[in-house]
């Protein structure tokens, strides 16, 4: 007979993996080496506590692994490996695909909720952090993208993110220095900042920073460039979007006659 220890460890934990538990993946095993087996004899081949084996048996029947005789005592038999494997991961592919629709039914009353607070503003802070969400307003800008912003602000991600919309979308920026290819799709004014008095060249890094507009319907207005000092302001919110609309358009007449 073989022994329970003789089972590779590691084939147990493949078979948790695929859904079952550690006295199911047992008993499996156990059935596979036998043609048949009674529960008491399960026991002996598994190791499963004898407690067990009957609600084990349930459960494999349940998930149609293993069949059963009509004699007395009852026998059980293991369905091959190959079908076994198949109605695991169908199994799980299933879970996943409930799993994913129930999720997506979360996510979606978050993003209607969220609808909602348009008015919010959102801080968020270091340039890390602002570089990030400039990113994903980038990802997913839809018809068109304004920057004005210090040239820090763009970095390699970024510029390589507004190279590929700018075939999608109408990309503009504003910028004192750019380095790296343009595309012919992009339109990029250079402009140098105005020369600060005296007493506030100190505070360039901390005056700098910029407007991204997204669509019409997105601002974020950045506020310092340096890499723990910069605070950008996000919203959605109707005034802010015109404020800051009304603010870039000043901006770009200045910069386009110039």
């Amino acid at each position: 007979m073989t022994r329970p220890s003789d089972n590779p460890p590691q084939l147990v934990g493949w078979l948790k993996s695929l859904g079952m538990t550690k006295y199911e993946a047992l008993v499996y095993i156990a059935l596979l080496k036998v043609t048949s087996a009674t529960a008491s004899e399960i026991h002996e081949l598994s190791g499963v506590p004898r407690a067990s084996v009957y609600p084990v048996l349930d459960q494999l029947r349940d998930k149609d692994l293993v069949s059963v005789s009509q004699s007395a005592p009852k026998r059980f038999a293991a369905i091959p490996p190959a079908d076994a494997i198949d109605k695991l991961t169908a199994r799980i592919g299933k879970n996943a695909q409930q799993a994913l629709e129930s999720l997506t039914l979360i996510h979606r009353e978050r993003i209607a909720a969220e609808e909602g607070s348009g008015e919010l503003i959102w801080n968020i802070y270091g340039i890390a952090g602002i570089r990030k969400r400039l990113a994903e307003l980038i990802t997913h800008a839809t018809t068109d993208i304004r920057i004005i912003a210090h040239s820090r602000v763009f970095s390699e991600e970024i510029k390589d993110l507004l190279k590929q919309c700018a075939d999608q979308v109408s990309v503009e920026i504003i910028t004192p220095s750019w380095e790296g290819p343009v595309p012919a799709t992009m339109n990029l004014y250079l402009k140098k900042p105005s020369v600060l008095p005296k007493e506030l060249e100190g505070c360039g890094d901390m005056l700098a920073g910029g407007v991204c507009i997204i669509d019409n319907k997105k601002v974020m207005v950045i506020v310092g460039s340096a890499e723990e000092d910069a605070v950008a302001l996000f919203s959605e919110s109707e005034g802010f979007v015109r404020f800051f609309m009304r603010y870039y358009g000043l901006i770009v007449d200045w910069v386009r006659k110039a």
